[in-house]
């Protein structure tokens, strides 16, 4: 199985030449390969696998998460191809309302209220010709990343945060980040402030924190597109290039971008203690998200402004959306069979490994039964 990056030229030659199915094709690019057997090495049934291609499109908060699942899932189904284009989340929903992506990846499950005349749930409902479902699938903790020259430790507080982003503080040494942050060095750097230039399901899970968690110090209402202070870069990679690059630099990024470009990662205090990233208190968090979603469709509402000691606040679901009965039943068993894996075990280790914290149990066995039932 091959995982590619693919470009805005690659994307449009790939949507020229190959039918692609998932909600609006009946071309069947698959079939179950038998080739593979299952062993004590792990390797996959023929069940398991297929010969063919699937392509997804959307969240770039999820692109090292999908690529690593690939790289663990092409050792078992050499047939299979799995192109992803790290579009942003806006971009992945709309192809997918277009019918030229088998599924879509999304920091936000589909809208169920009207915005612009239309509700993208209902919108997918008739492309697809079945209710689409939102399936967590990767735990993307968001860190609010910086980059200044002698700290290596900071804390945030969600009103200190807002106004930071707001532009209304605009020095390290400003008195109120000195406050929360006794002991630690503050220099007098100015504080360059990076944002998402692209629709982002980033964006809108990082206001939804801001709003909740800080009402009065943030005025906007949460959406995919930027509302506060700042520069813009586009997509994950580029707000955290930004940031590594600009000393007094901070944005908002998943914990793994963060993490590939070395750059600090504040802890963050709702009010019950300064709390520091990591996938035991992202999960804390995760676990207590409620279903807003009915049956199998698992869109989930995060409590942004949990005081709960331990639990770090900052996270965002990465959805993969299907349709819940599709137009064509191989292309359907073969997404089913990428999912499947994608929500084991095996490979939400895999993606804890790299900077994503894996699906508590109570949500993995949810999505598990969930993605059964994908016919």
């Amino acid at each position: 199985m091959k995982i590619q990056r693919l470009g805005a030229m690659a994307s449009l030659a790939l949507v020229g030449s190959i039918a692609l199915a998932g909600c609006g094709s009946d071309n069947n690019t698959g079939s179950d390969t038998g080739e593979t057997a299952a062993s004590a090495t792990g390797a996959a049934s023929s069940d398991d696998c297929f010969d063919g291609t699937l392509n997804a499109e959307g969240s770039s908060a999820q692109k090292n998460a999908f690529e690593e699942v690939g790289a663990k899932f092409s050792a078992k189904c050499t047939g299979a191809t799995v192109n992803y284009n790290p579009s942003g989340s806006g971009a992945g929903i709309k192809q997918f309302l277009a019918g030229q992506v088998d599924f879509a990846g999304s920091d936000s499950a589909l809208k169920t209220v009207e915005k612009d005349g239309k509700v993208e749930a209902d919108e997918a409902a008739k492309a697809c010709g079945s209710p689409a479902w939102n399936l967590p699938m990767v735990t993307g903790p968001i860190a609010v990343a910086y980059n200044v020259k002698g700290v290596d430790k900071l804390t945030l507080t969600p009103a200190v945060t807002a106004d930071i982003f707001q532009g209304k503080i605009t020095t390290w040494n400003d008195p109120k980040i000195a406050a929360i942050n006794s002991g630690v060095n503050l220099p007098a750097t100015a504080i360059k402030v990076f944002f998402r230039s692209d629709e982002s399901g980033t964006t809108e899970n990082f206001t939804k924190y801001l709003k909740a968690a800080a009402e009065a110090n943030w005025p906007g209402e949460p959406a995919k597109t930027w509302d506060g202070k700042g520069e813009g870069k586009a997509k994950s990679a580029g707000v955290a290039e930004g940031v590594k690059s600009t000393d007094g630099g901070i944005t908002y990024v998943e914990w793994s971008y963060a993490k590939d470009n070395d750059l600090g990662v504040a802890a963050i205090d709702n009010g019950a203690g300064a709390v520091q990233l990591s996938s035991e208190s992202v999960g804390k968090a995760v676990a207590t998200a409620k279903q807003t979603g009915t049956g199998n469709d698992l869109a989930l509402k995060l409590d942004y402004a949990t005081k709960e000691a331990g639990a770090y606040p900052i996270n965002l679901v990465t959805y993969e959306i299907v349709c819940s009965k599709g137009k064509d039943p191989q292309k359907q068993k073969n997404i089913k069979a990428f999912l499947t894996y994608f929500g084991s075990e095996e490979a939400q280790k895999a993606i804890e490994e790299i900077g994503y914290a894996p699906l508590p149990t109570e949500v993995q066995t949810k999505v598990e039964a969930a993605i059964d039932a994908i016919s």
